[in-house]
């Protein structure tokens, strides 16, 4: 019978508070560098948000490029994995370049056809990241204390 996951308790006391998720993963460093049973912890961002950063305008030429860049990268693997059955390297050469060659041409294709039928509703490149206003280190209630304790004693700053 397979062992089934029991899910970490979700009431567990706050050990330490920080702003940016770096500060807590260290926090949670410096107990397990200390001997600390790091494994009855964890790091919970609170108040979380969607930040989506545009990185600039999105027209359809730069659309195809980007799309020619993916597909050149696919192509190349495409190649690289059929040459893996072709002897001779002169075999594995024109692979690899007619796999560059068409996946570019169609990536090309696929990203200035998918940017077109948006209709300029999405005319903008942009990457989205989750964040958190704070993120705590808690940790199971029978080891919070010495977390705690072990964090201030050996001074371990928190915000």
């Amino acid at each position: 019978m397979p062992e089934q996951l029991i899910p970490p308790p979700v009431d567990r006391p706050v050990v330490g508070s920080y702003p940016t998720y770096e500060g807590a993963q260290r926090a949670v460093d410096f107990l397990s560098d200390s001997g600390f049973p790091v494994e009855h912890t964890a790091i919970i961002g609170s108040d979380l948000r969607m930040v989506e950063t545009v990185l600039g305008r999105l027209t359809r030429g730069r659309a195809a490029l980007a799309g020619a860049g993916s597909g050149a990268w696919f192509g190349l693997l495409v190649g690289l994995l059929l040459s893996l059955f072709v002897p001779g390297s002169h075999n594995t050469l024109a692979l690899l370049l007619s796999g560059l060659l068409y996946g570019a041409v169609f990536g090309a294709v696929f990203g200035f056809t998918g940017h077109a039928l948006t209709g300029g509703r999405h005319d903008f490149a942009s990457r989205s990241q989750i964040v958190a206003a704070r993120y705590d280190v808690v940790a199971d209630a029978k080891v919070a204390e010495d977390a705690k304790n072990l964090l201030i004693k050996l001074g371990w700053r928190q915000s």
